[in-house]
């Protein structure tokens, strides 16, 4: 008995030693004369460099969600930053003042890029990073965003939108776009209804991009986060969490970054 509780106790501890090897800190960087907050997520068992995923939020701001995601980027081998669009760091717990934060942002894509570009450069400084190795994943403002990075011709290799705006006042270009792009949404969500879902593949396929694109029946907008059905619920949005496609749009999208980096 004394050596099967010795076994198990070793067992647990192995277990917290392997959860304990994603680690994550703040990092502060720099923008036009803006101080960006960010979170850096890797696994410190993983010697060398490997490749390198942004994180662009939601509308709410960098918050425990966006850090999530980059903690389970690093489970799987990368380093991933939850940038900064807002600056200091911003965060907000209501639809009125994100809504307010996202449409200053979407208004001047000049500094949208530059907070973009900024994150991108604090990623490649990494020691941990492949500095030619880099993608972006967005959630709903953040997927936006993302896409709008890859029409501005970003050196990304892959840009994953989920539940992310499809629209654009400045369609691609032909020959523009660098990254492979995915984007995964829900035919229920208003937000991101199918004419708009037709115009996105009509400016992609005219841009010559490699795209493709995920949509779930039933599924409302923010889909992804756990969060979605209490904050629909408490300010009264059409959004709801839908399990499948959260778990379906992360495996899919496993495999798109094994591809777009071009790992087995």
């Amino acid at each position: 008995m004394e050596k099967f509780l010795l076994a198990v106790s070793l067992c647990c501890l192995g277990s917290v030693a392997a959860q304990a090897a994603v680690q994550g800190r703040d990092v502060s960087y720099q923008a036009n004369g803006t101080t960006l907050k960010g979170y850096i997520a890797y696994d410190d068992a993983i010697k060398g460099k490997r490749p390198g995923v942004l994180v662009v939020h939601e509308w709410w701001g960098q918050n425990d969600y966006a850090r999530k995601r980059a903690r389970m980027l690093a489970e799987l081998g990368y380093t991933a930053l939850a940038v900064d669009m807002y600056g200091d760091g911003k965060v907000v717990d209501n639809p009125d003042d994100a809504g307010k934060l996202s449409a200053a942002v979407y208004k001047d894509m000049p500094m949208a890029k530059a907070r973009f570009e900024a994150g991108m450069q604090e990623l490649r400084s990494q020691e941990t990073v492949d500095a030619d190795e880099i993608a972006a994943f967005g959630y709903c403002f953040g997927g936006g965003i993302a896409l709008n990075m890859a029409r501005m011709g970003e050196d990304l290799k892959g840009v994953a939108s989920f539940h992310g705006g499809l629209g654009t006042d400045s369609p691609a270009q032909p020959g523009k776009i660098k990254a492979r792009i995915i984007s995964f949404s829900g035919d229920a969500d208003p937000m991101i209804a199918a004419d708009k879902v037709a115009a996105f593949k009509q400016e992609m396929e005219h841009a010559g991009a490699n795209f493709r694109v995920v949509t779930y029946p039933g599924a409302k907008h923010a889909f992804t986060n756990p969060a979605a059905d209490e904050l629909g619920k408490k300010f009264n949005m059409p959004i709801a969490y839908d399990a499948a496609a959260d778990k379906d749009s992360w495996e899919q999208a496993k495999v798109f970054l094994r591809e777009v980096f071009g790992q087995k």
